[in-house]
């Protein structure tokens, strides 16, 4: 990595809010993805995605409500609490806003537009794809009838200690293998190196309402330092009430 710094995920907190300036950001994506795509919570409504991710050497569970009022800028305000081994917990907060640039429809293609912040961010920042504060560009692309659709990011992070600037994107792909079943694969990364991966499955447990997912993710640039599961659920009603 540039600038003379080695990453370790096995750090203590205190080091990892440090290594955050140094990780670009984008996205809290549709579970299971890193990587964000070109599509918003229903209008005049609110989801629910709360998530489960392990390391060898720590834990995090991430809740994340967001809710779209106008039909077209959808906020999103959560956190995540992380354990890590022989010490406290730290708490993260997220708040986000994302709009969409061109609506995506079947066998078309959609654009989008998302910026947020990140507050006290020492949850492992690389996996997450997480900074201090962000904007980020997600494309996607429908074909053979939403069979499977492409997703790609290209975003930028601020740091404010440090005033760092860096790039981050990202490309998955959802393939839908049973009217409930899709799979997912993606990589994303930075401008200083770090290549992440992850796959996995998302079932439908009722169609457009209740999902639930499992990946299994990596740091592709050099393995041995970060791996992890997750496991997470999705709730996105058409309606509140």
């Amino acid at each position: 990595m540039k600038h003379g710094f080695k990453y370790n995920f096995t750090m203590k907190p205190t080091i990892l809010a440090c290594a955050a300036l140094l990780i670009p950001a984008f996205a809290f994506a549709a579970r299971p993805f890193v990587t964000d795509d070109a599509r918003l919570t229903t209008g005049g409504s609110c989801q629910l995605e709360s998530w489960l991710r392990i390391y060898p050497d720590s834990q995090e569970i991430w809740a994340l409500p967001a809710c779209n009022p106008t039909g077209n800028l959808e906020f999103t305000i959560g956190g995540g609490v992380a354990k890590y081994e022989g010490e406290s917990t730290t708490n993260d907060y997220v708040f986000q806003a994302k709009t969409l640039l061109r609506r995506l429809e079947t066998n078309d293609w959609g654009l989008g537009l998302g910026i947020g912040t990140i507050l006290h961010p020492e949850i492992n920042p690389g996996p997450n794809q997480l900074g201090n504060t962000y904007a980020y560009i997600p494309l996607s692309v429908s074909l053979s009838d939403d069979k499977l659709i492409i997703h790609a990011n290209v975003g930028w992070l601020k740091d404010k200690a440090s005033g760092l600037n860096t790039a981050s994107w990202g490309i998955g792909a959802e393939l839908k293998l049973h009217p409930n079943w899709l799979g997912i694969a993606e990589t994303y990364g930075d401008n200083h190196g770090n290549a992440y991966g992850q796959t996995g499955v998302r079932y439908s447990v009722i169609p457009n309402l209740f999902q639930i997912d499992a990946t299994f993710g990596l740091q592709i640039s050099d393995p041995d330092k970060a791996h992890w599961i997750s496991f997470g659920i999705r709730y996105t009603p058409d309606k509140l009430l």
